[in-house]
């Protein structure tokens, strides 16, 4: 008897410990939304599971103490020990990951609040709300020291972005951290990359020197472009926009979720707009399609985007007399130049949406498309690595009607050159950029180190061929009549060290060589050789500290070198062969920072050896003229204000303060002597030298400010202003050549639902210049003299000029699902 008690006892008690439970949870994010698709593992039983569309499972286990063990790509991993004894539920908050494996891609050129250089971040969701069409850098005219202006007027087509002053070609931008300036002019065209503001996570926009180790060096500025992290779940979405000046916008975006590691997202984007400026219409579509596998150590994705923009060209500018409907002056510009009958009227009637081009074709025609592969790969907790590759493919061409032509102009050889006719031609280019980028990180304790480089190889063939002529001499038709390449090819390699000294005091040290070869031989667009071949080799150093006084207030400062070699344009086209450039950037703020407000000041000296300013000029193509001034300076303060008055009001501010100056400068003035059949005799360069002048396209006053009324969840008002101070023209400080100041005023309306029979649908209003000002934001000058017979000795001066939308909207309607 005893013995079956004692069997009885001991089976009874293995039932009681075999006995299995259920553990029930839930697996949320910071903002308590919750996390499909997140990794369940128990790590005694190596038995797994994942969360099920609202974030909850459910595992059945052996009563006993167990470590669970939750991950979600993006996230920090999080681990809770449990002793189950019945059945029992348990909940997880992960929070994101600061280094996320796809983070690596932009991590070593991107600064964070420890760094001592100026920067802001841009998010998405800031960019969605106004992105109704218009182009990237429209949408980023509020912060800091930027101006921006777009040649339809509209903010579609050709638009541009200048930083303290500097101009695009000076802004160092990269995307997933490869270089996308254009590597001949150094510009970025934005109007190749419709929509794609659709396909950002995130932006940042440094001032100065800042942290750019890839692409050519920042003279104004960098912005860093992230494209979208990969969405956690499956979703569709669509977006629709119109308004004024017939513009209108059209996109799909699809994603399939991050599914046993792997993901693909897609997007198609069709952009139109008439312009503001008569005819200066743009006919845009692009995609952007990504692929990538991703687990706890290893990253890696395809992202394929590309193009095609065909855009009426504006490129010519409103003369002054016309944009302020002078009539007097309009007639004297009509005797100066002596237009045809039908320019002459075009002049006379168009008034400010003036534009110098009628016919029908004079449009840009260029497609462009981008490789990248990036692959990321995590070995130890401590030690990381990134390899990034990119090919870029472009072609396309400008079409020019021109009249009264002579046949010498295109093919001097001819043996009938001075016969008259007109010509239909286009100029086209052809050209493929090669990058190859990677990055070691090894961050432990104290100390985050990065080793990287770069190598990039650029091709681009430049000719030009005539498709239609009326010449009396019979030319094949699509003659070419110019022909020349341009090659690029650059190094870089870089190793940056940022250290905790102490848990107030941070440092960063970054040094960068740099090496550059250009290239170009054969005919420019004016007949002219070309035999270019330039090396440089650069070394840029970057050292900074910054102080935490507590963990609400920090100072910094910094010391950063950068140069930068000449583009094509100022190597080919200048009879000088122009220098490289030097920029010694000192950098010294204060940072404060609280939950309902946040202040920045940050004091700028940026010191100029040989820097190529802008002339004020522009070339045949609209591409700006430069020289060196051997010694020149921007000497600024920039301040930012934000604060949040109410759960429902908030208010943001930044203002900036600068001088801007050569310290000595010559301008050239041409003395073109005719005589009386108008034939020219001489042409004489008169040079007259100014010192202490104002550096041209460069205000001394920017400000910009943000109010906010959030009536009700989802639902908010903004109202959006800008004042730009008097831009000068050229580098000659004359009053009669610049731009006057403008204040302008746009309101943004959001409004997003969320019912049950789809995820969310979005409303978006955009009033732009609510006050119907109006401005101009850009031109160009030049002067000369020009002598007939019997005339006074004054110079000339033309202005052009670039008038802004008055008063117009965009009304947007976005659907997920």
């Amino acid at each position: 008897m005893k013995k079956i008690t004692f069997f009885l006892f001991l089976f009874t008690s293995i039932l009681v410990n075999a006995q299995t439970f259920t553990l029930n949870g839930k697996v949320v994010d910071e903002n308590n939304d919750s996390l499909p698709g997140a990794t369940i593992l128990v790590q005694e039983t190596k038995k797994g599971t994942s969360t099920d569309f609202d974030g909850k499972f459910s595992v059945s286990l052996l009563k006993g103490d167990y470590t669970i063990q939750v991950s979600f790509i993006g996230y920090k991993t999080v681990y809770k020990t449990v002793t189950l004894t019945k059945n029992d539920t348990i909940a997880f908050s992960l929070v994101p990951n600061a280094t996320l494996l796809e983070e690596i891609l932009v991590s070593a050129t991107r600064a964070n609040d420890q760094s001592p250089f100026v920067f802001t971040n841009i998010k998405k969701e800031t960019l969605e709300s106004a992105n109704l069409g218009q182009d990237l850098p429209i949408l980023l005219d509020q912060l800091p020291s930027v101006v921006t202006t777009s040649d339809a007027g509209a903010g579609v087509g050709y638009t541009g972005i200048r930083v303290r002053g500097s101009d695009a070609t000076r802004v160092n931008v990269t995307i997933n951290g490869i270089p996308y300036n254009d590597s001949e002019s150094q510009g970025t065209f934005w109007v190749n990359m419709p929509d794609f503001t659709s396909s950002v996570e995130d932006i940042q926009l440094q001032r100065g020197v800042g942290t750019s180790t890839n692409g050519s060096g920042a003279f104004g500025a960098s912005l860093n472009i992230k494209t979208l992290t990969p969405s956690k779940v499956g979703y569709a979405k669509t977006s629709h926009s119109v308004g004024s000046f017939n513009t209108r916008k059209h996109n799909v975006s699809v994603g399939s979720g991050i599914k046993n590691n792997f993901y693909v997202e897609a997007r198609l984007s069709s952009i139109q707009s008439d312009g503001y400026i008569d005819r200066a219409s743009a006919d845009l579509s692009s995609y952007y399609t990504e692929a990538g596998f991703l687990n706890d150590k290893t990253s890696i994705k395809a992202v394929i985007f590309g193009g095609k923009e065909i855009t009426y060209q504006s490129w010519y500018g409103t003369p002054e007399a016309v944009v302020k409907n002078d009539r007097d002056g309009i007639q004297g510009f009509i005797d100066r130049n002596f237009p045809s009958t039908d320019e002459e009227q075009n002049l006379l009637n168009s008034g400010r949406t003036y534009n110098f081009y009628t016919y029908d074709n004079q449009v840009d025609n260029y497609e462009q498309t981008h490789y990248q592969l990036h692959l990321s790969h995590k070995f130890t907790d401590y030690f990381s690595a990134n390899i990034s590759s990119n090919l870029t493919k472009g072609k396309g061409y400008f079409e020019q009607y021109k009249d009264g032509e002579e046949l010498g102009d295109y093919f001097p050889t001819n043996a009938n050159a001075s016969d008259e006719g007109d010509v239909i031609r286009r100029r086209w280019l052809d050209n493929d950029f090669y990058a190859f980028v990677y990055t070691l990180n090894y961050k432990k304790d104290n100390f985050n180190i990065y080793l990287g480089g770069g190598y990039n190889s650029y091709k681009g063939d430049h000719y030009g061929e005539i498709i239609w002529d009326s010449f009396k001499t019979a030319i094949p038709i699509r003659s070419n009549y110019y022909f020349s390449y341009g090659k690029k090819k650059s190094f870089n390699t870089y190793f940056k060290v940022e250290y905790d000294i102490t848990s107030n005091l941070f440092a960063l040290l970054d040094l960068q060589y740099r090496t550059v070869n250009y290239e170009s031989l054969g005919t420019s667009s004016d007949l002219l050789n070309i035999n270019v071949d330039e090396k440089y080799n650069f070394f840029n150093p970057k050292f900074g500290l910054t102080y935490y006084i507590n963990k609400n207030n920090s100072i910094y400062g910094s010391y950063a070198v950068g140069n930068r070699e000449p583009n094509r344009d100022d190597l080919t086209k200048n009879p000088v062969l122009p220098k490289s450039e030097r920029l010694h950037d000192f950098e010294f703020g204060y940072k404060l920072k609280k939950k309902d407000y946040y202040f920045n000041a940050n004091l700028y000296y940026m010191n100029y050896t040989d820097q190529l300013v802008l002339t004020g000029d522009l070339d045949d193509v609209g591409d700006p003229i430069r020289q060196n001034v051997s010694d020149s300076y921007r000497l600024g303060i920039e301040l930012q204000l934000g604060y949040k008055l109410s759960e429902k009001f908030r208010v943001d501010f930044n203002a900036t303060f600068s001088k801007n100056k050569i310290d000595e400068f010559d301008y050239v003035v041409y003395d073109t002597q005719h005589d009386a059949n108008f034939k020219t005799v001489s042409y004489t360069p008169i040079v007259t030298t100014f010192k202490d002048t104002d550096i041209s396209f460069s205000p001394n006053t920017i400000f910009a400010s943000t109010l906010t009324y959030s009536p009700f969840k989802n639902g908010k008002i903004s109202l959006l202003s800008k004042y730009v101070g008097k831009q000068f023209l050229d580098n000659t400080a004359n009053n009669s050549k610049s731009i006057d100041s403008y204040f302008v005023n746009n309101l943004n309306l959001s409004y997003k639902l969320q019912p049950k029979w789809i995820d969310e649908i979005g409303f978006n209003l955009l009033v732009n210049n609510i006050f119907n000002n109006e401005y101009v934001s850009n031109g160009y000058t030049y002067s000369y003299f020009y002598r007939p017979e019997n005339s006074n000795n004054n110079a000339i001066t033309e202005n052009f000029y670039y008038p802004q939308a008055t008063r117009n909207f965009l009304v947007g309607l976005t659907l997920k699902f």
